[in-house]
């Protein structure tokens, strides 16, 4: 039975908010297909980003499952994002449910609602969605007539803050997932939904394509630690392990990238030259957790370049990765592009790139059809010292030769990002960051023969995240935070050559909190969403307040506090809430390399020395994907005679035999 529209009663409450053509639809390359495209058996997506719009349209996650699903016939996915309050507000009292904007159909009507969450902060967005959408919050009150709830996203790598919540949790890669999701979904339906939603939950856990919290029950000492989560059932595995997807020029997605009606806070096309990082920054999850890398071919990305191009009419590209400098063939990416693109306004740009991969050849490609905007860094830490212990191995001569050598070719601002409160640093090393941008600084003007030349720091305050060597640290306290941040502050002073930019330390204590909780705090994000709580990671919403007082509540009577989730340091053997969850990363070798961090030993890159056991590709059954492929971009012709077709290809050899 189709269901019907709500914009007819979306439609007069839209002149009474801000930005509503945000909550229209209709952008380029948007997808609406028939409520019965696939006849009775249809199976049927929601994709929630849960942010506001503009935040929203342009993850790259959520675009290549919207356009991977769609092009199925026995299947369809529309999207929703998070509506602002002022909205929020006028659909309660009309009586309008979360909708898509691709039909404006009512979320609750759908199969399956999939959630994407690259930040903890996302979590009472969810409850918001949920409510409005007519869907019980707790999945345990759900019935047959309600979406399966599917979270998915790095942040969904420790759901267990937001267990109660949701149905099910994709871990890793998800283009597979959802079509296995879907294949699983169908069958259920064409066999006369077996054991209602039940039965279907216990499919997903069974074959090991989603983790199934409500299958799960976790168990605890008396002074508050866990002790155990472990199935309830035989038949759910006693651990779910992460999918990692292969074969990158297989998935050439997202082909036709969307193109927003409203301003977002990225505007181009996007194409990934690969996957993962074995880098091996201690700090970093997404990093650990997307390992092993998986290089895009130079033959495919030239295809997606030209593809997306025509798709959207951007005269940017990205190219994006964790570090898209590290590609084996980026300087003949970066040549073949530029070559490609000549006489055209076509630019090409690299997300913030590490200062041991970046030389200026390679920038000087970049933007050569394009304006020379800001080259941007992250030493991460102060000192040498302390980027050994976070094993992000730059010396700061590389760095004040780097910036300087970028100065001297006509930038004229560089950012660089740093980290507030990794472990072991002191005082020293935040002042050092200072140090270092002055000396920046001072090296540009020289290069530069005198022009005016910009450094921009910019800090954030460090999150100790799951599957990272740095998941047994203790965070630093939020007022201990401030006070470096004042620190560095005064040591910058007044000088109009040097930009300060940072935040202060409450939302990284909140971000810890549901970074490393475990399900006692759901009932935290319940409370603070009950007082109205949305839109954490924007700072005018935000109320520390209001969630240091839920934790106190909450979390007290039960022997544990937000101090205890966020400023203690783990033992070894202490049973994390994550540990049945498996990114492939055995837990002695983190250990091992969180000891080493302590010891300030540094760690090489496995794509190009002996494998160091983490244990991702046995476990997982995959292995490195690089090249070089001796591929090239050829034959170079001009952009209007048109390009070659993309070619499939094995990416490349395993690491030692590149």
């Amino acid at each position: 039975m189709p269901v019907a529209s709500v914009f007819d009663r979306l439609e007069p409450l839209l002149p009474r908010v801000t930005k509503p053509v945000q909550y229209v639809g209709g952008e380029l390359n948007a997808t609406s297909k028939e409520w019965e495209c696939g006849g009775e058996h249809t199976v049927r997506w929601a994709l929630m980003y849960p942010d506001a719009y503009e935040v929203g349209l342009p993850n790259q996650g959520l675009m290549i499952l919207y356009e991977i699903l769609n092009e199925r016939a026995d299947a369809l996915a529309e999207r929703t994002y998070s509506v602002w309050p002022d909205l929020e507000a006028l659909m309660r009292e009309h009586g309008v449910p979360q909708f898509t904007v691709d039909s404006h159909r009512p979320v609750g009507a759908f199969d399956l609602f999939g959630i994407s969450f690259s930040t903890e902060l996302g979590y009472t967005n969810l409850l918001t969605a949920l409510d409005l959408a007519g869907i019980p919050l707790h999945a345990a009150a759900r019935t047959d007539d309600d979406p399966v709830v599917v979270a998915g996203g790095h942040a969904a790598f420790n759901p267990e803050p937001i267990a109660d919540f949701v149905d099910a949790v994709v871990l890793g890669d998800g283009e597979e997932a959802v079509l296995r999701i879907t294949d699983l979904v169908a069958d259920w339906k064409r066999s006369g939904r077996p054991g209602g939603r039940e039965g279907l939950l216990l499919t997903l856990a069974r074959t090991g394509v989603a983790y199934i919290p409500a299958f799960y029950a976790p168990t605890y000492a008396a002074d508050g630690r866990l002790l155990s989560t472990r199935p309830t059932r035989p038949e759910v595995p006693a651990t779910v392990s992460k999918h990692t997807l292969m074969e990158l020029d297989n998935w050439p997605y997202p082909k036709a990238p969307l193109v927003p009606l409203a301003e977002t806070v990225h505007e181009r096309a996007s194409v990934e030259i690969f996957r993962g990082c074995t880098r091996g920054c201690r700090f970093c999850q997404a990093g650990m957790i997307t390992r092993p890398v998986r290089e895009r071919s130079v033959t495919t990305i030239g295809a997606m370049v030209q593809a997306g191009i025509e798709a959207t009419g951007y005269n940017e590209v990205g190219l994006l990765s964790l570090s898209s400098a590290d590609h084996s063939e980026i300087a003949e990416i970066a040549k073949g592009l530029a070559d490609r693109y000549t006489g055209t306004a076509t630019s090409l740009s690299l997300p913030s790139t590490r200062v041991d991969a970046f030389n200026v050849d390679l920038a000087e490609e970049l933007s050569r059809n394009g304006r020379r905007s800001g080259l941007t860094f992250a030493p991460e830490g102060g000192s040498p010292r302390l980027r050994r212990v976070i094993n992000k191995t730059v010396s700061d001569e590389d760095l004040v030769r780097t910036v300087s050598a970028a100065f001297s070719r006509g930038w004229q601002q560089v950012k660089l990002y740093f980290m507030c409160g990794l472990p072991t640093e002191t005082d020293e090393d935040v002042l050092g960051i200072a140090t270092l941008a002055k000396e920046a600084v001072a090296a540009g003007r020289v290069a530069s023969g005198g022009r005016p030349v910009k450094v921009t720091v910019s800090v954030g305050g460090f999150v100790p995240k799951p599957h990272t060597p740095f998941q047994w640290a203790g965070q630093l306290s939020w007022q201990e935070t401030d006070r470096r941040l004042r620190l560095l502050r005064d040591a910058i002073g007044r000088d109009r050559s040097i930009g300060y930019r940072y935040h202060d330390g409450r939302p990284g204590t909140v971000e810890g909190l549901l970074a490393r909780g475990d399900r006692r705090v759901g009932a935290v994000i319940h409370r603070v969403w009950e007082q109205g709580q949305r839109f954490d990671g924007w700072s005018e919403y935000f109320s520390f307040e209001r969630w240091e007082a839920a934790c106190g509540e909450v979390l007290e009577p039960l022997g544990v506090s937000l101090d205890w989730f966020t400023t203690r340091e783990r033992a070894e053997r202490e049973v994390l809430p994550w540990d049945h969850l498996s990114a492939g990363l055995d837990r002695d070798w983190l250990w091992s390399d969180w000891q080493e961090a302590l010891e300030s030993k540094e760690l090489d890159d496995c794509r190009w020395t002996p494998c160091y056991d983490c244990g991702v590709c046995p476990d997982m059954g995959t292995e490195i994907q690089i090249g070089p492929t001796g591929r090239t971009l050829l034959p170079i012709t001009p952009v209007s005679e048109g390009l070659p077709a993309p070619r499939s290809r094995p990416v490349g050899t395993p690491a030692g035999t590149a």
